[in-house]
């Protein structure tokens, strides 16, 4: 089994910074932004930036991957020598990423495919592919990297905050987050991922700072006295505020195994809109 040649996927809702995906050779599947006259992949020919400057005029819709672009880059995984590919997929419970992947694979004979419906997203997808990826490194076998990357999705969480909850009611997302009448009361609700992979409240704050300080909270307590842990902060257009959340926990970052920090894909951005604050955690010991 150890020569086997094993490729890593991710989808673009994954968010791994760049520095990484290039470490480990990533191959990054874009989902869709869709606008009334124009259709763009995810992360590829449009920033975050482009998406919210945008919403003045159009709030896009986002669509998933497309399968003829997942056939392409499994054309590209064999091509570069790959037998064997561990897909990283945002959770099913969010989209149908998981579920068009697994359809897909269904024809493909020409390689070994197995694909992990993380049930989170952000970097709290993107990091089972980073410990997957460290996984490999260490030189454990194909099927080995899987069954330890499934069994440590319940591993990895995200917090985050938003300005406003209008975009995740307008796209459909928002799960079992509580919040419409809290907007009236300046309410703002910490979200996280449930165990079935949809949006939960986690904490209920009011006002902006409070609901970082609650987050910071969380995340020190998720970490608690572990000695092997990730940490990463992530923002969207809220670049300033996640530096200074950065400051507060320099501690947990310097003992931190993996420490990554970013803005999130354009496709998050349609559906949490600017002003999106967020910490992910996955604790291994």
């Amino acid at each position: 089994m150890k020569n086997n040649r094993v490729a890593i996927l991710v989808d673009s809702c994954n968010d791994i910074p760049a520095h990484l995906t290039e470490k480990y050779g990533f191959y990054t599947m874009p989902l869709m932004i869709n606008y009334k006259d124009a259709s763009y992949k995810d992360g590829v020919d449009i920033s975050p930036q482009e998406v919210y400057d945008s919403f003045k005029t159009e709030i896009p819709k986002t669509s998933l991957p497309l399968g003829s672009d997942i056939e392409a880059l499994f054309d590209q995984i064999k091509a570069d020598g790959y037998t064997h590919v561990i897909a990283s997929i945002l959770s099913s419970g969010l989209s149908g990423t998981y579920q068009t992947m697994t359809l897909v694979i269904e024809d493909r004979k020409d390689l070994t495919i197995e694909v992990i419906d993380t049930r989170n997203i952000g970097i709290g997808s993107g990091f089972i592919a980073i410990y997957a990826a460290e996984q490999l490194e260490k030189g454990l076998d194909f099927q080995e990297v899987v069954t330890k990357a499934r069994q440590a999705v319940t591993k990895s969480t995200v917090f985050f905050g938003l300005e406003t909850l209008e975009y995740l009611i307008k796209g459909g997302r928002i799960g079992k987050v509580e919040g419409i009448l809290g907007s009236v009361l300046k309410i703002k609700p910490i979200i996280s991922c449930n165990p079935e992979g949809i949006y939960d409240t986690v904490a209920k704050v009011r006002g902006r700072k409070q609901n970082i300080a609650k987050m910071l909270e969380l995340a020190k307590e998720k970490v608690g006295n572990s000695k092997d842990y990730y940490i990463a902060l992530c923002h969207g257009a809220a670049e300033k505020e996640m530096l200074q959340m950065k400051d507060s926990i320099s501690d947990l970052i310097a003992g931190a195994k993996v420490y990554c920090e970013g803005q999130i894909s354009p496709v998050l951005g349609v559906h949490t809109g600017p002003g999106l604050l967020g910490i992910g955690v996955m604790v291994l010991d």
